[in-house]
């Protein structure tokens, strides 16, 4: 069976969400990211120690925003949204259904390729 990995035409990545570098990053500030820290942060936050394992060692690809949120509000930081463009609401449309296209082709593409095996 093929698989098709979900993406999104205004946020995609390669490997891993960026968002777990930002966690390793906050952690090192926080001298929190050493392996034996991590209990402590499993404690304020109620995330699983195994849970940070995935992350940072593991093959966690894309963490659930509210095991994030877990951990940085136990350590005292809060999100924030920043607009930093004003977008021409007319022209993503055209943008986003020219990807939808793409998408649609890509997924036809791999599942007449799956069943070629």
């Amino acid at each position: 069976m093929a698989r098709f990995i979900m993406s999104y035409r205004t946020y995609n990545w390669k490997t891993k969400n960026p968002v777990i570098d930002k966690m390793r990053t906050v952690l090192q500030d926080e001298g929190m990211f050493a392996k034996n820290k991590r209990k402590m942060l499993h404690e304020l936050s109620g995330v699983a120690l195994s849970t940070f394992d995935g992350w940072f060692e593991g093959d966690t690809k894309d963490p659930k925003h509210a095991t994030i949120m877990a951990t940085m509000s136990a350590l005292g930081y809060e999100e924030k949204f920043v607009k930093t463009e004003k977008l021409d609401f007319e022209k993503e449309l055209e943008a986003a259904a020219k990807w939808r296209e793409q998408q649609a082709r890509a997924r036809e593409k791999a599942k007449t390729n799956s069943k070629k095996r």
